[in-house]
């Protein structure tokens, strides 16, 4: 009797995965957003019906506890929700959500939350950005901050890093 090789399996299946989520973020996703988790995450919905968690990339918003966190999550669904949009995907972050910038006719919705004041240019992740992006999210938040507007109306907004950091220990 032939002994089957099983040991193989979950090791080519982890391969296998692997590359499926590279090429994933590879293309475009275009679909409808169905929801809005916070001020910058959104779930897009494909053809395929397939939902697709998708984080906003170079940005950071307010969290949900937050000052500003309902705020900024009823700006991020007044640009996107019930609407289509495409997604330029750069990875997937560690809890399986996709990363990337968001379009909405055309929009970078990533950019309009931070001119809003709905969120910090995450420079923590800048280099991940085109030069063209990272400029552009650094000089929206400076506005942002000289105009006092959204979370800049408070004196010494907390970044939401800084909170979440605060909030596990």
């Amino acid at each position: 009797m032939r002994k089957s090789n099983f040991n193989l399996a979950p090791g080519l299946v982890a391969i296998a995965l692997s590359l499926l989520a590279v090429t994933a973020c590879a293309d475009t996703l275009v679909g409808r957003v169905v929801g809005i988790a916070d001020g910058d995450t959104l779930t897009l919905l494909d053809a395929t019906n397939t939902q697709h968690k998708i984080r906003l990339a170079g940005i950071d918003s307010p969290e949900k506890g937050q000052p500003f966190g309902q705020v900024c999550k009823k700006s991020l669904s007044d640009l996107a929700y019930d609407r289509v949009a495409a997604v330029e995907p750069t990875k997937l972050d560690r809890y399986g959500r996709v990363i990337g910038k968001v379009l909405v006719d055309g929009q970078d919705v990533n950019l309009e939350q931070v001119r809003r004041g709905c969120g910090w240019h995450y420079k923590k992740y800048q280099n991940e950005q085109r030069l063209d992006d990272r400029l552009s999210y650094n000089a929206a938040e400076g506005s942002a901050r000289s105009g006092r507007v959204g979370l800049w109306t408070d004196l010494e907004p907390v970044p939401p890093w800084e909170w979440r950091k605060a909030r596990r220990k």
